[in-house]
């Protein structure tokens, strides 16, 4: 009644009570009572707001790319951005006045588009695909810097590069030069790796050839060594035979002259022998017969001696007329003889 309303604010709201052209409350989150014929009220959302984007932009050899992402910025300075933009509440205060509070993010995704552009057109298609981070990092670093922040009391919360994607017919001709490299770098790794294998079989090969070989020349250096392991054995035979052929050789000399020396000694001996029956009969030729019979008889035994007689009467048989020998003489002589 009277046009006196009542007003209250969430806290994410900036309230300013203006009257006569000066403010005469404001905050956030406020309550009061109010005269809507001689006030006005501006309000001012404080809080995080998202301003999605997609940009149809040019690259530096004109292909067509499509940029899409967000920003999200909040009003730090409700004050500043009321003094530009009209942030009036109507007579009701349910509805703001103008178009202004909608046209704010209009104004900052503008700014960012600006960004953006300058420095995709500085790049090739190929580059600007992979600009995503790139270009979040430039609008948050540069947009602080524009006007629209600056005079407007703006901060910036986030900015993400969600997408950069050239058009249709560029994608399918992407797509196939990407299949072809990876065409290519699938033959490539096909040769690599029959490359590798003849490789590992050529090694392989190698290293059984260099086994062979190295059998080869154990087998060679065995066989050799048993050569001349016969050979020695054949020298170390050939010398023993050779020694025991200079054995026998100086064992046969020693004979030979053993017997030469023998032979002398008994030709000596004979010689001496000879010598000394030479002189025994030599002296026997100056003794009487009788005088050598007698030296005869005294050395020989009865039996000998019975010998001589029978031969004496059998030389004088016929000197002698009859002799009797009875059988008792006989007897002792043949008893004598079977006892030698």
């Amino acid at each position: 009644m009277f046009g006196i309303k009542y007003f209250k604010a969430d806290s994410s709201t900036y309230v300013i009570l203006s009257s006569g052209g000066r403010a005469k409350k404001q905050g956030k989150g406020l309550s009061f009572f109010y005269n809507a014929a001689t006030s006005s009220l501006s309000v001012v959302p404080v809080n995080a707001q998202e301003a999605p984007f997609i940009f149809s932009l040019q690259t530096a050899d004109y292909q067509q790319v499509k940029v899409q992402g967000q920003i999200t910025y909040r009003i730090s300075q409700p004050e500043k951005v009321t003094e530009i933009l009209n942030f009036n509440l109507k007579q009701g205060g349910q509805d703001y006045i103008s178009e202004d509070p909608n046209k704010l993010s209009d104004r900052v995704v503008r700014t960012v588009q600006a960004i953006v552009q300058r420095t995709v057109q500085t790049v090739e298609l190929r580059e600007s695909l992979l600009l995503n981070q790139r270009l979040a990092n430039l609008v948050t670093s540069e947009i602080n810097e524009q006007a629209v922040t600056s005079t407007m009391g703006l901060e910036i919360v986030d900015v993400t590069i969600s997408n950069i994607a050239p058009t249709p017919e560029t994608i399918r001709a992407l797509e196939a030069e990407a299949r072809e490299v990876i065409l290519q770098k699938a033959d490539d790794a096909v040769y690599v790796r029959r490359k590798a294998s003849v490789e590992q079989e050529r090694v392989i090969k190698d290293a059984e050839l260099k086994t062979e070989l190295f059998v080869q020349q154990k087998e060679q250096e065995i066989a050799e060594s048993g050569v001349a392991n016969e050979r020695a054995i054949l020298r170390g035979k050939a010398q023993t035979e050779k020694e025991g052929l200079e054995a026998q050789i100086d064992a046969e000399t020693q004979r030979k002259d053993l017997v030469l020396l023998n032979s002398e000694n008994e030709k000596q001996e004979a010689d001496t022998e000879a010598y000394g029956i030479t002189a025994r009969m030599n002296a026997f030729k100056t003794l009487p017969v009788e005088n050598l019979k007698a030296m005869a008889l005294a050395n020989m035994d009865p039996d000998q001696l019975m010998a001589m007689a029978f031969e004496s009467l059998a030389q004088n048989a016929g000197k002698i007329g009859e002799l009797n020998i009875g059988p008792d003489t006989m007897g002792q002589m043949m008893k004598k003889a079977t006892r030698k």
